[in-house]
C-alpha cells in the first residue's frame, strides 16, 4: 500500500505506531519498524540519556526506519532534540507544545517531523514553520485527547493543509483504516492495539483489560484541569471524577493520578493504574505480533477499498 506517507518515512505500510509513554519502548518500536510500519519509542518525562539507550537499543533489533515521540512538556525536551540529531533518527513526532524552536536543526539533519495536532488552526502553523506532516488525532484516543472528533477533525486537516495528514483515534481495524483514507487521510496511527501486542513490554493485566473492554469502558479525567485524559474505567478513574465534580484542585488532582501510568503498565496495577487505552479497545479482542496485525489491517481495509496490496 503506498501513499505519501510510505514515501515520506520509507516505509511499507502507512501505519504509525502511537508515542504512548511507559508502553512505547525500543522491543515494541523495533518490532513495528521490522514488520513493516513506523515504529515509535516515546520520550514521555524521561530524562535524554533514557532516549538515547533506547535509540541505540532499537538500532540493535532495526535497520528500518523508526521515530521518536517528543513530550515538549518534558523538563528534557531540549536535550532530547539534540538526542534525535546526534543519533541519527529518521523521524520525531511531538506533542504538548511547539516544536518550532526545534526544527533547523532537525531539518537541517533530515528528521522528518510529525507533529501531533487536535485543531485545524494547530495543523496550519504546524504546516507554516516546516513540519513534514501532521497527526490528526480525535478525542477517540488513548491518553491526553482533543474535543473534535476523527471523523471531523481529519477531513477539515485535510482541506487546510498541503502536507500528508495522518489520522489517529478509533482505529484498530481495517474497517477504521479505509474510513480514515475515504477522510482523505495518508495514513494511521494506532495505539490501543499495540498495546495488546506480543512485542509489547506492559503487564499482561494492563492488555488483559484492554482485551476484556467493551465499547463504553472508558473515561475522560482532567477536564477540568484543561489536560483531558482517556482511559479505561477503573477505581482511579471513578475516584478523578468523583473528586473533580466536588471541585477539589489541580494539585490534589495530580497527586491522585501520579505514577498511575507506571503502576499499570510495570506493576499490572488494574484498580489504582493509569490504563490508558481509546474508545477502540471494544475493537480488540486478540493478542497478536506486530507483522500479524499490521499485515490484516492492511489486507481488510485494501479489500474494503478494492485494492490490492503490493
Amino acid at each position: 500500500m503506498k501513499t505519501e506517507i510510505t514515501k515520506l518515512l520509507g516505509i511499507e505500510y502507512p501505519i504509525i505506531q502511537g508515542g504512548m509513554a511507559w508502553v512505547a519502548e525500543y522491543h515494541l518500536a523495533a518490532a513495528v519498524s521490522n514488520a513493516g510500519g513506523l515504529g515509535i519509542i516515546a520520550a514521555g518525562a524521561a530524562p535524554a540519556e533514557w532516549v538515547r539507550e533506547q535509540i541505540r537499543e532499537a538500532k540493535k533489533l532495526t535497520d528500518k526506519p523508526f521515530g521518536v515521540n517528543i513530550m515538549l512538556m518534558n523538563p528534557s525536551a531540549d536535550e532530547i532534540a539534540k538526542v534525535v540529531v546526534e543519533e541519527g533518527v529518521k523521524v520525531v513526532t511531538t506533542g504538548a507544545g511547539n516544536p518550532e524552536k526545534y526544527m533547523k536543526d532537525w531539518k537541517e539533519a533530515g528528521i522528518k517531523v510529525i507533529p501531533v495536532v487536535a485543531s485545524v488552526a494547530l495543523a496550519k502553523r504546524m504546516e507554516k514553520c516546516g513540519a513534514d506532516a501532521v497527526v490528526a488525532e480525535g478525542t477517540e484516543a488513548g491518553g491526553h485527547i482533543g474535543e473534535l472528533t476523527t471523523m471531523v477533525l481529519v477531513p477539515q486537516v485535510r482541506d487546510a493543509v498541503s502536507i500528508p495528514v495522518i489520522a489517529a483515534g478509533g482505529v484498530a481495524d481495517g474497517r477504521g483504516m479505509a474510513a480514515a483514507f475515504m477522510l482523505g487521510a495518508d495514513g494511521v496511527q494506532i495505539g490501543t492495539h499495540f498495546v495488546v501486542t506480543k512485542e509489547c513490554i506492559v503487564h499482561q493485566n494492563y492488555k488483559d483489560c484492554i482485551l476484556k473492554a467493551k465499547d463504553i469502558d472508558t473515561r475522560v479525567t482532567g477536564r477540568s484541569t484543561g489536560h483531558p485524559v482517556r482511559a479505561l474505567r477503573n477505581n482511579l478513574t471513578m475516584e478523578y471524577l468523583k473528586k473533580e465534580a466536588e471541585g477539589a484542585s489541580a494539585e490534589e488532582l495530580e497527586m491522585l493520578a501520579a505514577g498511575g501510568l507506571r503502576k499499570a503498565v510495570v506493576d499490572g496495577d488494574t484498580r489504582t493504574g493509569s490504563l490508558m487505552a481509546g474508545q477502540s479497545a471494544g475493537l480488540v479482542k486478540e493478542e497478536c505480533t506486530c507483522q500479524e496485525f499490521i499485515e490484516r489491517i492492511t489486507a481488510e481495509a485494501c479489500a474494503l477499498m478494492g485494492k490490492k496490496v503490493d
